[in-house]
């Protein structure tokens, strides 16, 4: 858990993901298009990504672990929570709060 969360506040915003998950690259993606210099973290390219994997699964309560997306080092959610704060505008300004934007 502690490396999860000292590696969160490395970035404005940070993704945990799976190299082979579709939705982690939708949501990777989506930063990127955003503009966004996300530090992306594939677990199953770490040797320690099974245990930082079950780490985000306690952080994140029920849900797949991945994509986990921290912005300004808190945890945000994962693809649904990321998909509802963009569509609803909601995105963007917590982007531009956490400095990861200078729109």
């Amino acid at each position: 858990m502690d490396r999860v969360m000292k590696m969160a506040s490395e970035r404005a915003v940070v993704i945990f993901t799976l190299s082979s998950c579709c939705m982690c690259h939708t949501v990777t993606r989506l930063f990127c298009d955003l503009g966004v210099n996300a530090l992306v973290h594939e677990l199953d390219q770490d040797p320690r990504g099974k245990e930082m994997e079950r780490a985000l699964l306690k952080l994140l309560g029920r849900g797949p672990p991945v994509p986990a997306v921290f912005i300004g080092g808190k945890l945000v959610g994962g693809t649904n929570k990321i998909m509802s704060l963009h569509l609803g505008g909601e995105l963007i300004p917590m982007l531009k709060n956490a400095g990861a934007l200078w729109l």
